[in-house]
């Protein structure tokens, strides 16, 4: 694998590691996806640093853990070893509430891995 042009399906494939329960409550998966200096601003408005989304995402209870489909993945390069990833959310939470968002990440190549080094997330219309 390069560090200028990997497949969607690899990028995506990493950023959906990130809405599964399993690695949303391992410190150590959430320390290897998430790069040093990453920076969160969630869909409510909240900035979010690495280490205080991975104490959130560690406080997540697996029975609250909503349903996440996706849509709409397009990657796009950015500069070499950084690649912008768009989608769509469609959550639907335990108590059958339904919230649909615009995402965007941005991935950088560490020299080893892929790495999420930005996320943001913005309320959308269905």
């Amino acid at each position: 694998m390069t560090s200028t042009l990997p497949e969607l399906s690899e990028i995506r494939a990493l950023e959906e590691a990130l809405h599964r329960p399993e690695v949303r409550g391992s410190r150590a998966a959430l320390e290897d996806l998430l790069a040093e200096g990453f920076v969160e601003f969630g869909a409510s408005g909240t900035v979010y640093l690495r280490a205080e989304i991975i104490d959130l995402l560690m406080q997540e209870d697996e029975t609250d853990v909503a349903e996440i489909r996706t849509a709409d993945y397009r990657l796009t390069p950015i500069s070499p070893g950084a690649v912008l990833l768009t989608y769509r959310t469609h959550r639907i939470e335990a108590d059958g509430s339904e919230r649909h968002a615009l995402r965007s990440s941005i991935w950088t190549w560490d020299g080893a891995k892929w790495r999420m080094l930005f996320h943001q997330g913005t309320i959308a219309r269905p």
